[in-house]
């Protein structure tokens, strides 16, 4: 689950090493990730602690949760082509409802393992 201010959705996540260590920290309770702009196209924040790498090269499509290096949690909105790891995706959010949700600036957000 990913809520930022009073939205809540739910992502699924990915079947790799990297989205199980994220589940596995989230099982132990909420993280809540200051987010900053980047590039114009995601949103980027520190992960409490690394995770492993999965990392391939893939286009992302708005809604995509990335990982960044093992530290780095990022959600795109738009498309960007790059070597890094796939966590999930936000589901049921296209690229103009992700805008609006995530705004402009800095952003705080809250991943958990369910409602």
């Amino acid at each position: 689950m990913l809520t930022v201010g009073e939205t809540e959705r739910p992502a699924t996540l990915e079947d790799n090493s990297s989205a199980q260590a994220l589940w596995d920290l989230l099982a132990q309770g909420p993280i809540e990730i200051a987010m900053e702009d980047y590039g114009s196209m995601e949103k980027v924040g520190q992960l409490p602690q690394t995770l492993p790498r999965n990392d391939h090269q893939f286009t992302t499509e708005p809604g995509d949760l990335v990982l960044y290096q093992g530290t780095a949690f990022v959600i795109y909105y738009a498309p960007n082509t790059w070597n890094f790891t796939k966590l999930g995706h936000i589901d049921g959010l296209t690229q103009a409802d992700l805008l609006a949700v995530l705004g402009d600036g800095g952003v705080t957000v809250t991943l958990s393992a369910g409602s």
